[in-house]
């Protein structure tokens, strides 16, 4: 059989967010292991180190059709046998049209299908259930896609309690940070009043800015990092990790991170409440509500809060997080797609 060559269709930006090119990062890594050729279309805008990301692991960056027309000349003029569709904003027609074109096609979505014709749909949120799309979708964690560096930081079981008087916290929101909920959450952590030694990861310029109004109480340090590839890293020696309800929750749930996480957008909010329900990571409420202003923000901000200041000063509550998020991913998920794609391209092969 001639090389598989496969395209990613994602995009990233300060307003986009770098979640669905991490996800398919992740894809195309498994693709590349299993001696595929890959290439991603889209436009990686002002994130340098996602697009550091591709170049390091070889995976050209080509410009990313929006029409169904578009991505069925791109396919055709790059040989494509499947596209990956991962994006809240193409016209939902592009998977029919590709489909047509004979192009297998796999779609990510998140809740919603869209109305896309797909022939595989992927939804890696935990619990998820789509029954008008039965036979065609892989749902659920057993098939979030993760990448090298998060598989391989990915401890042999659930980390112990551990008492510390000044626990390591890590707070990150996503590559970008968009909607600027850094700010918010770590006023938040510091109105506990709990010492801790905070890392925030700051996404953009202008979060820095804000970040440096903010001034930590007695026994409490801030400390800003850029977004890096070492983030695994910063999360497996934190005694605590609060983040944002997206893509990372499957990569803290993998590496048995104690976790608060906090709904920044709409689309996160069921996979949020289902996680937070299983007990997966602790739940912090929705950013709007946290940065609102008057006496419902007040009494959201200490509400989440007292959220936290149960976890820093419980080794055993951070503890019990830590071990049920590290069962409920296991880091085989983008495995099962790639096999789940392969096992359905090999009858169209043998036919031909």
């Amino acid at each position: 059989m001639n090389t598989l060559r496969v395209g990613l269709r994602c995009d990233a930006g300060p307003q986009r967010g770098v979640g669905h090119l991490v996800r398919c990062l992740a894809l195309a890594e498994e693709f590349l292991a299993r001696g595929a050729h890959v290439a991603v279309f889209g436009t990686v805008d002002r994130v340098a180190w996602a697009a550091a990301e591709l170049a390091a692991r070889g995976i050209p960056l080509h410009p990313g059709p929006e029409s169904p027309a578009g991505l069925v000349e791109a396919a055709r003029r790059h040989d494509l046998d499947v596209v990956v569709l991962d994006s809240y904003d193409l016209d939902p027609a592009g998977a029919g049209a590709l489909r047509a074109a004979g192009v297998f096609t796999v779609a990510l979505i998140d809740g919603d299908s869209r109305g896309q014709d797909a022939d595989l749909y992927l939804d890696q949120n935990f619990g998820a259930q789509l029954p008008e799309l039965a036979g065609r979708l892989l749902a659920g964690s057993g098939y979030a896609l993760l990448r090298d560096s998060v598989v391989t930081a990915r401890p042999p079981a659930p980390r112990p309690a551990a008492t510390v008087s000044r626990p390591q916290v890590l707070a990150f929101f996503g590559g970008t940070d968009a909607l600027g909920a850094a700010p918010v959450l770590t006023r938040v952590l510091l109105a506990t009043g709990h010492p801790m030694d905070l890392t925030v990861v700051v996404g953009r310029p202008e979060i820095e800015a804000d970040l440096e109004d903010i001034a930590p109480g007695r026994g409490q340090i801030i400390r800003t990092v850029p977004p890096t590839g070492s983030l695994p890293s910063l999360i497996t020696e934190a005694d605590l990790v609060v983040s944002a309800a997206g893509t990372s929750t499957w990569e803290l749930c993998c590496l048995g991170a104690p976790a608060a996480l906090v709904c920044v957008v709409d689309n996160q909010r069921e996979s949020y409440a289902r996680v937070v329900q299983h007990g997966l990571a602790a739940g912090l409420g929705e950013l709007p509500e946290l940065a609102e202003g008057g006496l419902p923000g007040r009494t959201a901000r200490a509400a989440a809060a007292r959220t936290l200041y149960g976890l820093l000063s419980s080794p055993q509550r951070r503890a019990a997080l830590a071990a049920r998020a590290w069962s409920a991913v296991d880091g085989q998920g983008r495995a099962r797609v790639v096999n789940a794609v392969l096992d359905a391209l090999r009858p169209a092969a043998l036919r031909g």
